[in-house]
């Protein structure tokens, strides 16, 4: 199973390369960003810079969306950094949430995202592409070889779809083992309906992780408090999916809308942070099920279960007060056990910084 670690662009940028650089010494071999250029600082120019200080780590946005930038940008940006670094990027993509709303505009179409994916990936390897009204591109200093997978972000069943029958990956942001795998089911046989292997899809589950010292119940009130934002994130994804297929109407699990009927509303400015006021709604049990939360054990235990399920990567979410002490537990007890070899048979990049200790 594949790590990877997925930050906010938070000033000093300098702090987000240097958790990058840790991560790739622990094991790690993604590093994803949130993408939203209102709330955060811009995610492509610190990627130059992670990629010019590590030598493994692929990196990307998780998610961009295809109204931000436009598409040929995209796809010239990733090109520029592949052509610079040697093909170590991944474009996840999504609706856009955060990015789109704070700018006071919708999320975009399925339809929106497929066309904008298709443009993006074959510009990004070199080919021709349709801009729309027959102008057609292609970037001529694009080297042989050049390679640019496309993830898309998805939850509802026609998202599922989709990613199954275009992506090259799927991104699913939360890490509950039966919606992981109803939803894995689903964009596999979208795969095989399509005539593609459903293995050619890779399955990257994103969400929290929290470890701590034991399972006391003081240290779990301090990790479910730490990860609550995340039940309030994806309950925006949830509501859209309410409001467009209804809450009664099966194409979407129970278990995903049960938990938004408290939900009052959502202040961005807030978005994807420990301490949110709007997540207060996010029962500990929905923290437990959509989060890793635990001593690392846990941890390990919950993630042998995705992987069961066919789940190729885990990205850890580290929008809490432990980041460093997430990624070094992660190292030594976590991915070592994932990969079946000891910690001390690791071959880090570079040197440990000074291990960090989780806030009591």
């Amino acid at each position: 199973m594949d790590f990877g670690l997925v930050l906010q662009t938070d000033p000093p940028a300098s702090e987000v390369v240097s958790l990058m650089k840790r991560a790739e010494a622990g094991g790690f071999t993604y590093g994803w960003t949130f993408d939203s250029c209102v709330l955060w600082q811009e995610p492509f120019v610190i990627y130059s810079r992670i990629l010019a200080e590590t030598s493994r780590l692929t990196v990307g946005p998780m998610v961009t969306n295809p109204g931000t930038r436009t598409w040929e940008v995209t796809a010239s940006t990733f090109a520029t950094l592949n052509d610079m670094y040697g093909n170590r990027t991944v474009c996840g993509i999504g609706r856009g949430d955060s990015a789109m709303r704070v700018a006071g505009r919708r999320p975009h179409t399925l339809a929106r995202i497929s066309e904008a994916m298709k443009v993006i990936r074959a510009l990004g390897r070199g080919d021709e592409a349709d801009l729309g009204g027959g102008t057609t591109v292609q970037f001529p200093w694009v080297r042989d070889g050049a390679h640019l997978p496309v993830w898309m972000a998805a939850y509802g069943p026609k998202a599922l779809k989709m990613a199954g029958e275009e992506a090259d990956g799927f991104i699913l942001q939360l890490a509950d083992p039966f919606l992981t795998e109803w939803m894995v089911k689903a964009v596999r046989a979208a795969a095989a309906a399509a005539g593609r292997s459903p293995s050619d899809v890779k399955i990257c589950v994103a969400a929290p992780a929290y470890v701590t010292e034991d399972d006391s119940p003081q240290a779990l009130a301090q990790a479910r408090e730490q990860c609550r934002w995340f039940g309030g994130m994806v309950g925006n994804h949830v509501a859209d999916l309410v409001s467009t297929y209804g809450s009664d109407s099966g194409m979407v699990p129970q278990e995903l809308t049960d938990y938004i009927t408290a939900r009052k509303g959502y202040d961005y400015a807030h978005h994807g942070r420990a301490g949110n006021p709007d997540t207060a709604f996010v029962p500990d049990e929905i923290v437990d099920r959509f989060c890793l939360v635990g001593p690392a054990s846990a941890h390990v235990d919950k993630l042998l279960r995705l992987r069961e399920l066919g789940v190729d990567q885990f990205a850890l979410y580290a929008m809490h007060d432990a980041k460093e002490a997430v990624i070094d537990a992660y190292a030594d007890a976590v991915i070592p056990v994932l990969n079946a070899r000891p910690a001390d048979q690791r071959q880090p990049t570079g040197p440990r910084q000074e291990k960090a200790t989780t806030p009591a």
